[in-house]
């Protein structure tokens, strides 16, 4: 397969991710997107196939940074509590764990979640 963009390269690190990673009720997949503007969380259960709780800087009106995610990170952790969810596998979405992703990802552990572990599991 030609690659022809970075946005290809994305999809197809995510792709790979994703063959390793799944979500289940007890243990839903928390799904990390960012774009140009805004950035998405979605706590999913991915053997139902559904949306269990999200978040997203839509609602925020800022520009998109690290404080930014920092902020939505800590929503999605706090509706993600509201939705009874404690234990959560991180889906990068094919992003680096660095900087926007990293700090939604930090603030949400720091809002009460816990990351799935070999312990936990």
């Amino acid at each position: 397969m030609q690659l022809k963009n970075l946005k290809q390269y994305r999809e197809r690190r995510h792709r790979r991710l994703r063959q390793k990673i799944s979500g289940t009720a007890a243990r839903p997949r928390m799904a990390v997107f960012v774009s140009n503007a805004n950035l998405y969380v979605q706590f999913v259960d991915d053997e139902a196939g559904r949306t269990l709780a999200s978040a997203s800087s839509l609602p925020l009106k800022a520009k998109l940074n690290v404080e930014t995610a920092a902020k939505v990170g800590k929503a999605a952790g706090e509706a993600a509590k509201a939705a009874g969810i404690s234990l959560v596998v991180v889906d990068r979405g094919g992003f680096k764990y660095h900087g926007r992703v990293k700090a939604a990802v930090e603030a949400a552990l720091e809002a009460g979640l816990k990351l799935n572990d070999k312990e936990n599991a």
